[in-house]
């Protein structure tokens, strides 16, 4: 054992910082957090100053005793966790609980794992910042009180299970929100008039007009007037303009990109950026700071010189916008800026570079742009045709990078337009009116409800993935694709002097990867929007986080911070508490077969359609499937619902049913040799609202025929071991237990010591 013990969070920081300090140090983790409240106890002094009560966790009982043991024969302990307000809180709660001697227990952070950068630290140590200790803590006990309290009354008037969060809540209400905009959208119609205009040197002048009709009566009205028409450019703009780039990456700004430019989600994208931390490659990932440090602007511009040449070099820093910004962090950039590829994963390469990329960007000089835009007027009328183009005169920073933007259409390049000069008369060729539509708001997609949060001031960079991640596994909102549906567009032709209509179709609304609400998520909000107003709203959860920032800077105290939200809240929650359960429920219209209503509601297991009322004993169900809203159903739509399940016909004697479940459509059938109910699914060729008795009965046929195809790749009786081919691949089998197979290993080549080694791992399937 060294004189001096390092504590970190995670294994692989540890290894990394381990390379940069000599024998007298040794570098240890506590994997994250050492204590917490306990999950099933409030554990808060809700009747005094809201003390926490921590305990530590049964799995990290061992790493204390290790860390505990090592620091009883150290020297002096150096506190290494974060440099944020949750490695301040862990660096405190390990002093606290190993019960570190203050006067050899040393606090260090950087945000860098680089060898100037730890030895930098080693020389300049600090005390625990209680400020950021507090802060942390007040946003532990404000979100348990939320959650602790809340979710009994969420279990009584809506459903088991349920749970509530104070930036969650927000997270989904903004969802549910859009949701309804959607659905509350009405698209107008409307006609746009482009044109194509014919130099006397033949060249071509693609132009579009200033105006737009209505209907399609007022764009032929104005086709008519153009037939014959002459038209001469009124006036030639040539302007330059510069554009910059982007600033360098704040987490939600990588976020951002990251969705954007490569597909990640908000969890891999930090997942990601941890494991390029932890090892020595770039900055720490958590921060709302635009800035870079001296020796990283120095770097970008030996970097762009030697690689671009000296023109494209503009060294500046950024000034940071997101509230409650620290200015002392730096932006998320490489840590040796001259490295622009790392060794990795396919995933870290991408991610790497990105970071790498709009650093270095961000250090070059504008782009310089001439916008030429033409006007061609007409003796006709007063409306003009607009043309314009953009040429590159420098590209500055664009050789590089450039930053993506939320709208998923790629905008079409300008095409360039031939020198022209005003009074010059043009022929038209070509004049085509296309009927065009208003465009819905679109669903948040993570990298833009991350987009959102923060210009809310809501959450902060540690909290997005986290929340994100939350409101998908509770099945408050999930992550989907929206079908394009083809729609007729009505055209004019004006060509030759002749007018000719023509219908064109095209592919509309449809979406990739957002974020829908369930129905769950919308009873939930409602509930919230109602009873808690508070806690969905934008403007209070956003001075909330003002509030931890405060108490961060020491400008506030924290438990008075959470007196002040308490006392109102827990009144709230204890009126809720007596009230009747809530019924979340719609009378969607009346079965016109039976007269009986049709009802759409939340039920223990999730969002049904019920055909007859709660008192009525024939009642049937059916369970709506993801995407189907209680609000939004039609009585077309829940009718076909409740012709499922249904029995198409017989499988050697017994009934089939047919029926949707979590994993779509399929058959249920009684396997006579097993004497057990057995499922094969049902293809998308087919429909379970008419499959036939036959068509059911080949399904099973088929299914059944491939079992029987697959048999056992090897068998080892003497240790009940078999290998298999299974529907999702192959897998060992043993004791009446299921083994994955590690991605790679060719089943043929496993042999009895193998299968046991697999088997001692413990690689079970679930």
């Amino acid at each position: 054992m060294g004189a001096n013990l390092v504590i970190v969070e995670s294994p692989a920081k540890a290894k990394t910082i381990n390379k940069f300090l000599g024998d007298d140090y040794t570098v240890k983790a506590s994997f994250g957090h050492v204590r917490d409240l306990p999950a099933d106890k409030l554990s808060i002094d809700v009747k005094g100053s809201f003390e926490p009560r921590y305990i530590v966790p049964a799995d990290k009982e061992k790493v204390i005793r290790e860390l505990s043991a090592a620091a009883a024969k150290a020297d002096t302990v150096w506190l290494a966790s974060d440099e944020d307000r949750e490695g301040e809180a862990i660096a405190w709660h390990l002093a606290d609980t190993l019960k570190l001697d203050p006067a050899s227990t040393r606090r260090i952070v950087f945000h860098e794992i680089t060898k100037n950068a730890i030895l930098n630290a080693v020389k300049n140590p600090r005390d625990i910042d209680m400020n950021l200790v507090k802060a942390q803590q007040a946003r532990r006990v404000l979100d348990r009180l939320v959650g602790y309290e809340l979710s009994p009354v969420l279990w009584k008037k809506i459903k088991g299970g349920l749970s509530a969060g104070r930036v969650q809540s927000v997270a989904v209400r903004l969802i549910v929100d859009r949701e309804r905009e959607i659905n509350a959208f009405k698209a107008q119609g409307f006609y746009r008039i482009d044109a194509d205009f014919i130099t006397p040197e033949g060249a071509l002048v693609k132009a579009t007009l200033d105006h737009k009709f209505a209907t399609e009566a007022e764009a032929r009205a104005f086709l008519e007037k153009c037939n014959g028409a002459s038209f001469t450019i009124s006036s030639v703009e040539k302007k330059e303009t510069f554009r910059s780039p982007a600033a360098p990456f704040t987490t939600s700004l990588l976020q951002q990109e990251a969705g954007r430019k490569l597909g990640f989600s908000v969890s891999q994208t930090m997942s990601t950026a941890q494991r390029l931390y932890e090892a020595g490659l770039i900055t720490y990932m958590r921060t709302d700071s635009t800035n870079l440090s001296a020796l990283a602007i120095a770097a970008s511009k030996d970097v762009i010189c030697n690689n671009f040449g000296e023109e494209y070099s503009r060294p500046r820093n950024y000034k940071t916008k997101a509230k409650g910004a620290q200015e002392a962090h730096e932006a998320i950039r490489p840590t040796y800026i001259n490295n622009p590829e790392i060794n990795g994963t396919a995933t870290e390469k991408r991610l790497y570079e990105l970071i790498w990329k709009r650093t270095v960007a961000s250090q070059m000089a504008d782009a310089r742009i001439e916008r030429t835009t033409v006007s061609i007027s007409s003796d006709r009328f007063p409306e003009k045709f607009t043309a314009q183009s953009d040429k590159i005169l420098f590209d500055g920073f664009l050789k590089l990078y450039f930053e993506s933007t939320d709208d998923e259409e790629t905008a079409a390049e300008t095409p360039v337009i031939p020198h022209l000069s005003r009074g010059t008369a043009l022929s038209a060729s070509e004049m085509t009116a296309t009927e065009s539509f208003t465009q819905c708001p679109p669903r948040y997609s993570e990298p833009t409800l991350v987009k959102k949060l923060e210009e809310l001031g809501i959450g902060r960079p540690s909290t997005y993935a986290p929340t994100i991640k939350t409101i998908m596994d509770r099945g408050y909102v999930m992550k989907g694709d929206k079908p394009a549906e083809e729609r007729e567009i009505r055209l004019l032709k004006l060509r030759g002097g002749v007018i000719t209509p023509a219908i064109r179709k095209e592919k509309t609304g449809g979406e990739k990867k957002k974020l829908f609400p369930e129905n769950i998520g919308i009873a939930v909000t409602d509930y919230l929007t109602e009873s808690f107003p508070d806690i969905v709203d934008y403007g209070f959860t956003a001075r909330v986080e003002e509030d931890f920032d405060r108490i961060a800077g020491g400008k506030k105290v924290w438990n008075k911070v959470i007196t002040d939200f308490y006392s109102a809240f827990h009144k709230s929650v204890e009126e809720s508490l007596v009230e009747k359960a809530r019924k979340t429920e719609r009378i969607i219209g009346t079965d016109p077969a039976t007269g009986k209503p049709v009802i759409a509601r939340i039920a223990r297991y999730g969002a049904i359609v019920q055909l007859g009322g709660n008192d009525d004993a024939d009642r049937r169900f059916a369970s709506l499937p993801d995407g189907m809203l209680i609000e939004s159903i039609t009585l077309e739509e829940a009718l076909r619902l409740l012709q499922l399940p249904r029995c198409p016909g017989k499988y050697q004697g017994n009934d089939m049913t047919v029926a949707i479940g979590k994993l779509g459509p399929y058959v249920k059938y009684i396997d006579p040799k097993a004497g057990k109910a057995r499922f094969v699914s049902i293809p998308k060729s087919l429909s379970p609202y008419t499959i036939t008795e036959s068509e059911a009965v080949g399904l099973i046929l088929a299914d059944e025929q491939k079992s029987a195809s697959r048999g056992p790749i090897a068998e080892f009786k003497e240790q009940d071991i078999q290998i298999l081919s299974g529907k999702y691949g192959p897998y060992i089998k043993h004791a009446g237990s299921n083994y994955k197979i590690p991605r790679g290993t060719d089943p043929a080549s496993i042999d009895l010591e193998k299968a046991l080694e697999i088997i001692g791992k413990g690689r079970r399937k679930a």
